[in-house]
């Protein structure tokens, strides 16, 4: 359909521990996740910001990137998100800003109105106010960003008075700015008011049933009508929206067989599902059988990719054709598996399936065929080249 010559691969990071497990050891693997993804070329890493629950157990993307820019060489390091209703905006874009100067233009933002009810709750924030309160933090760092005069600004939840942005972006006009989209249209809205990128974290897949109640009715319309509402929203605000810098997250395993990948994924991924997403939060999936059978339903629903390189090619086919075409791939970070099973997926995802949307093949492809093609042509003149070679050996 419409996917860009070179499609962006990358990983978001909430990131998912099981209870019970090291937490200082979980970040650490985090950081040498992020240095394995570096080495195989992988476009990207988000890092989450969470503050409640047990399982996602970074609380400042900012702290974790500026960790992570000292033991990677070229991988962008993105927020992903901030949850800008807990945060002065003035902070937040002095906290971004210098992180784009410490990684030479590395650093990407990624916003958010928050997506656990239990952080807001503790900060006594009424999440109906959350995503009305993104907007607004947004619309003054863009501001604040761009801006050589001084901002005064009067809400009913931050001031400015005079604020100035004292280090402007190395990343000029800033970094590369980008919306959560989840499953309600507001995250598209936010982000064609703003002409920023999109982040579809919690993909909405057409068919799949949006409510926890797997018998109610309502159901997700497909993708490409998500992005309309994007464009239709950023042609209201004299904005537009670029295709390349949308970006649809998803649950991916892999390894050398359908059968082992399943296998390996099986126990953790149906954990996964059912003690976090849940059990902790109250989010169903819509399947109330044995918590080992989950992994078959959401891989036969299109929801997970567990498989072979080339499963994940044909998944990526189909959700060019569910989005009429985007520009990134983010693989959610879950430790399904072991540790070596799990990096070894990142390794054939990076071996055999990046290349194949990155147009890295082409030319090989081109010259072996040309090789088949001539082949005896070429080696009649080897042979010839051959012959000469022994008659100058003999003639002295």
């Amino acid at each position: 359909m419409a996917l860009p010559e070179r499609m962006k691969f990358g990983i978001f990071l909430a990131p998912f521990h099981w209870r019970g497990d090291n937490p200082t050891l979980c970040l650490e693997r985090d950081l040498e996740l992020l240095q394995l993804l570096d080495s195989l070329d992988y476009d990207e890493a988000w890092i989450g910001e969470h503050h409640s629950a047990g399982w996602e157990t970074i609380a400042s993307p900012e702290i974790f990137i500026a960790a992570a820019a000292e033991r990677t060489k070229r991988i962008k390091l993105g927020t992903g998100v901030v949850s800008l209703p807990y945060h002065h905006p003035l902070m937040v874009a002095n906290r971004m800003v210098l992180l784009d100067h410490m990684t030479r233009g590395r650093v990407m933002m990624g916003v958010g109105p928050g997506a656990l009810v239990s952080d807001a709750y503790m900060m006594g924030i009424d999440p109906p106010t959350q995503r009305r309160r993104m907007d607004e933090s947004l619309s003054i760092i863009l501001r604040l960003m761009q801006s050589t005069d001084p901002i005064t600004y009067e809400s009913e939840w931050f001031t400015l008075k005079e604020a100035l942005l004292h280090l402007r972006p190395y990343t000029r006009p800033h970094m590369p700015i980008a919306v959560a989209a989840a499953q309600s249209p507001s995250g598209m809205v936010a982000a064609g008011k703003h002409g920023a990128g999109v982040l579809s974290v919690s993909m909405p897949r057409a068919g799949v049933a949006i409510a926890a109640d797997p018998n109610d009715p309502a159901i997700r319309p497909p993708l490409r009508e998500y992005w309309k509402i994007a464009e239709d929203t950023a042609a209201q605000h004299g904005q537009t929206m670029d295709r390349n810098e949308w970006r649809l997250t998803i649950h991916v395993h892999l390894a050398e067989s359908r059968e082992e990948a399943r296998e390996q994924a099986r126990i953790g991924a149906g954990r996964y599902q059912r003690e976090y997403f849940e059990n902790t939060l109250g989010n169903m999936s819509g399947f109330d059988g044995p918590q080992d059978e989950i992994i078959d339903f959401m891989i036969d629903t299109n929801q997970w990719c567990v498989g072979t390189p080339d499963d994940l090619i044909d998944f990526i086919h189909r959700l060019d054709e569910e989005s009429g075409g985007f520009g990134g791939l983010l693989i959610q970070a879950a430790e399904w598996a072991t540790r070596e099973q799990v990096f070894h997926s990142y390794e054939l995802l990076a071996r055999y399936v990046m290349p194949h949307f990155q147009g890295s093949l082409v030319n090989l492809k081109s010259s072996q065929e040309w090789s088949i093609d001539n082949r005896d042509h070429l080696q009649s003149l080897r042979r010839v080249s051959l012959q000469r070679a022994r008659d100058d050996y003999k003639g002295g």
